[in-house]
C-alpha cells in the first residue's frame, strides 16, 4: 500500500547489493510517478534512461522508436551487470517498453498495484512489526539529537504511538518529525492527541512539515486519496463500506451484507481491492481452499470513515448497510446459538447441521460480532444489538471469552434502559452477572443478578425471577453465603415447579445440590443431583445431565463412596468430549483425579491430571492447566 516504504526499501537494497558487488555496471532509477496526476510515460523515461547512460543532445535518436532500440542496443552491449530500477508505478504500460530485451541485467519496480496478469516475482511488503516500528522513531530521534532521550522514558507510549500509526513506516516517519518539532513535548502528549481526534491522519498531516530524502511530502492522506480516486465505482463503494464494518477482519458474507451483494461478486470485489493493496486477505486454515477474512489497515479504515462522514447520500448508504450486516449478524448468531443450545425434539435450526459448524462460524466472527453489539449505544441499533448480546451469551461463556461477555452485556444493558424495556434490561442484568461471576468478581454479580431479580418482580415476569433467583444463588455460594444461595436455588426450583418448566428445575435442583454440599449437606446433596441427573435424562439433555453426573460425584466422593464417584465423573467426561466442552471434561478429568488419589490408586490419579492439563489448554485456560501440573508433578 502506499507509504509502505518501496522505495525506501528499493533504495537501500540498491546500496547493499552495490557494495557486494552485484552491479559493477551501476545503477538506473526513474520515478514513474504513477500515483501522480500527470504520470511519468515509458516513453518520457526512456529519454531519461538515455540521457544518464550519455546518450544526449545531438548523439539522441529524433523518433521513438529509434530511441528505444539506442536504449536495448546499449544494455544488450553492457557486459557489467547493472540494476534498473523503475519507482511508482502504476501500470505496466510504463515499465513494459523498458524492460532490458536480456536476463543479464535486473530490474526492481515498485508499485501499489499487482501486476497479476504478468509472470513478475512479487514480493509483498506489510507493515513494521511493533519492535520494529519502536525502533524506526527512536533512531530516527537520535540520530538528529543523541541526547533525545524520550523513547528510552516513555516506552509505552512509544509503543502505542505506533499501533496509532498502524506501523506503517510513512506515518511513523510523519510522527518522527512531529516529534522533532516538538522536541520539548513528550511522547504521551502526541499519543493524546491522536486519540482525541480519532483520526491519525488529520493529526500527522497537520503537524508534519517538509518531504523526506526523496523529495515527497510528508503527508499520508494525499497517499490515501490517490489509490481511492483510482478506484472503479464499485471498488469504490465497497471500500467505503468495509470501513464501517464492525471489526478489524470482515469475513466474505459479512461484507456481501454490508454492499447488498451476492458472495460471488462480493469475492471479486475484494480480490480487485487486495491486488491495489487497500485490503488484506487473511487465510484461516490449511487446504487448497481456506476460508478467507478481509483486514483493512486502520488508516485506510479511518480514511474510509472520514469519506462517509462527509457526504450526506455517502452517510445514508452508510446507515443502511450497517443495519444489513446487523441483521445478518443477527439471524446467523441466533441459528448458531439454536444449534449450541439444541437437543432432541427441538426443531433444527437453518445452516448448522452440528454444535461444531456452530461453534466455527462463532470463532470467525467473533469480533466483529462483539463490536456490533457496541452499536447498541445508537437507539436505531439497540434493539437488533440487544438481541444479538443474548445470542452471544451461550458461545462466550462456551469459549470463556468472558472479557468480551462483559463487554457485550454491559452494552445490551445500557442499550436496554435506555429504550426503556425492562424486560430486556432484567435479562441483560442476568447475563452480565454470569459473565461478572466467571471473571472471579462475585460481589458484582450479586448486585447485577438481585436488579435483574428485582426487575422481574416488578414486571411480575415469574419465569425470569426464577432464571434471577438461580442466577443469584450462583453468585452467593462463590461469595462464600451458602445458606442464602440454597434460600435462593430453592425459590427458583419452586418457582420452576409452578411453570411446569422440569428443564429449568433440573437446573435448580443441580445448582441447590452444589449450595447443600457447600454447607456440609452431602446427603442433600446426593438426593439433589440425582433429581437433576433424572429431570435432565427425561429432557434428553446430554451435556447438562453430564454436569449433574460431575457434581454428583463430588458429593458421593465427600460420603466416602470413592467408586460409586468414580463412575459418575467417567460418565460426565464421556458427555463432556462428545460435546468438545473442554473446560468442563478438565474439571472432570480433575475430580476424578481427586477420586482416584482418595481410592489409592496415584497412576490413575496422575494419569488424569495429565489429561486435565491437556483439557484446559485447550479451553483456553491457562490457570487451571498449570494447578493441574503442579498436582501431577507431585505424584510424578
Amino acid at each position: 500500500m502506499g507509504g509502505i516504504g518501496k522505495t525506501a526499501l528499493a533504495v537501500e537494497t540498491a546500496h547493499r547489493a552495490r557494495a557486494q558487488g552485484w552491479f559493477p555496471g551501476g545503477t538506473l532509477f526513474v520515478d514513474l510517478r504513477g500515483y501522480d496526476a500527470d504520470p511519468v510515460t515509458a516513453d518520457q523515461a526512456v529519454l531519461a534512461l538515455l540521457d544518464a547512460l550519455g546518450v544526449r543532445g545531438q548523439d539522441l535518436p529524433p523518433t521513438t522508436d529509434r530511441q528505444y532500440d539506442a536504449y536495448r542496443t546499449l544494455l544488450a552491449e553492457q557486459q557489467d551487470r547493472m540494476l534498473l530500477i523503475l519507482d511508482n508505478a502504476s501500470d505496466p504500460s510504463q515499465y513494459l517498453p523498458l524492460l532490458p530485451g536480456t536476463d543479464h541485467h535486473r530490474v526492481l519496480i515498485t508499485s501499489r498495484d499487482r501486476p497479476d496478469a504478468l509472470p513478475v516475482r512479487l514480493i509483498d511488503l506489510g507493515t513494521l512489526d511493533p519492535d520494529d516500528s519502536a525502533a524506526l522513531v527512536s533512531r530516527a530521534l537520535h540520530d538528529t539529537d543523541e541526547r533525545d532521550d524520550r523513547p528510552t522514558l516513555e516506552p509505552d507510549a512509544l509503543r502505542q504511538l505506533g499501533d496509532l500509526c498502524g506501523h506503517l513506516p510513512l506515518a511513523l516517519q510523519i510522527a518522527a518529525a512531529m516529534l522533532r518539532r516538538r522536541r520539548h513535548r513528550s511522547i504521551a502528549s502526541l499519543v493524546a492527541e491522536i486519540k482525541e481526534t480519532g483520526d491519525p491522519t488529520n493529526v500527522l498531516d497537520n503537524g508534519s512539515r517538509g518531504t523526506d530524502q526523496y523529495g515527497r511530502s510528508l503527508v499520508l492522506r494525499p497517499v490515501l486519496e490517490t489509490s481511492y480516486r483510482r478506484l472503479p465505482s464499485d471498488q469504490a463503494r465497497l471500500l467505503r463500506l468495509l470501513a464501517l464494518a464492525p471489526g478489524t477482519e470482515t469475513g466474505t458474507e459479512a461484507v456481501g451484507a454490508l454492499a447488498d451483494l451476492d458472495e460471488e461478486t462480493t469475492l471479486a470485489l475484494l480480490e480487485d481491492l487486495a491486488a491495489t493493496y487497500l485490503v488484506t486477505p487473511v487465510r484461516e486454515g490449511e487446504g487448497a481452499a481456506p476460508a478467507v477474512r478481509w483486514r483493512l489497515h486502520d488508516l485506510v479504515r479511518a480514511y474510509g470513515v472520514g469519506v462517509v462522514a462527509g457526504d450526506m447520500e455517502l452517510r445514508e448508504e452508510g446507515e443502511a448497510a450497517r443495519a444489513r450486516v446487523l441483521e445478518f449478524y443477527c439471524r446467523w448468531a441466533d441459528a448458531a446459538d439454536d444449534r449450541l443450545r439444541w437437543r432432541p425434539g427441538m426443531a433444527n435450526p437453518e445452516r448448522f447441521g452440528d454444535r461444531g459448524e456452530a461453534l466455527a462460524w462463532f470463532d470467525g466472527e467473533r469480533a466483529g460480532l462483539v463490536a456490533a453489539v457496541g452499536w447498541a449505544r445508537e437507539e436505531r441499533f439497540s434493539d437488533a444489538a440487544v438481541r444479538l448480546a443474548e445470542c452471544l451469551s451461550e458461545y462466550l461463556d462456551w469459549r470463556r471469552y468472558f472479557d468480551d461477555w462483559i463487554t457485550v452485556a454491559g452494552a445490551a444493558r445500557e442499550a436496554a434502559h435506555g429504550a426503556g424495556d425492562r424486560r430486556s434490561e432484567a435479562g441483560t442484568w442476568n447475563n452480565l452477572g454470569l459473565a461478572l461471576l466467571e471473571s472471579g468478581r462475585a460481589e458484582e454479580a450479586i448486585e447485577a443478578h438481585t436488579r435483574a431479580r428485582n426487575l422481574c418482580q416488578d414486571a411480575d415476569d415469574r419465569r425470569s425471577e426464577a432464571t434471577a433467583w438461580n442466577n443469584l444463588g450462583l453468585a452467593l455460594r462463590r461469595a462464600g453465603r451458602a445458606e442464602e444461595a440454597i434460600d435462593a436455588h430453592t425459590r427458583a426450583r419452586d418457582l420452576y415447579q409452578d411453570a411446569d418448566d422440569r428443564h429449568s428445575e433440573a437446573i435448580a435442583w443441580n445448582n441447590l445440590g452444589l449450595a447443600l454440599l457447600e454447607s456440609n449437606r452431602a446427603e442433600e446433596a446426593i438426593e439433589a443431583h440425582t433429581r437433576a441427573r433424572d429431570l435432565y435424562q427425561d429432557a434428553d439433555d446430554r451435556h447438562r445431565e453430564a454436569t449433574a453426573w460431575n457434581n454428583l460425584g463430588l458429593a458421593l466422593l465427600e460420603t466416602g463412596r470413592a467408586e460409586e464417584a468414580i463412575e459418575a465423573h467417567a460418565a460426565a467426561l464421556g458427555a463432556f468430549e462428545e460435546f468438545e466442552d473442554w473446560y468442563r471434561a478438565g474439571t472432570a478429568f480433575q475430580n476424578l483425579a481427586i477420586a482416584h488419589e482418595t481410592a489409592h490408586r496415584p497412576a490413575d490419579a496422575r494419569l488424569c491430571w495429565l489429561q486435565a492439563i491437556d483439557a484446559y489448554t485447550r479451553a483456553n485456560a491457562p490457570a487451571d492447566a498449570a494447578k493441574a501440573r503442579i498436582y501431577a508433578a507431585q505424584l510424578a
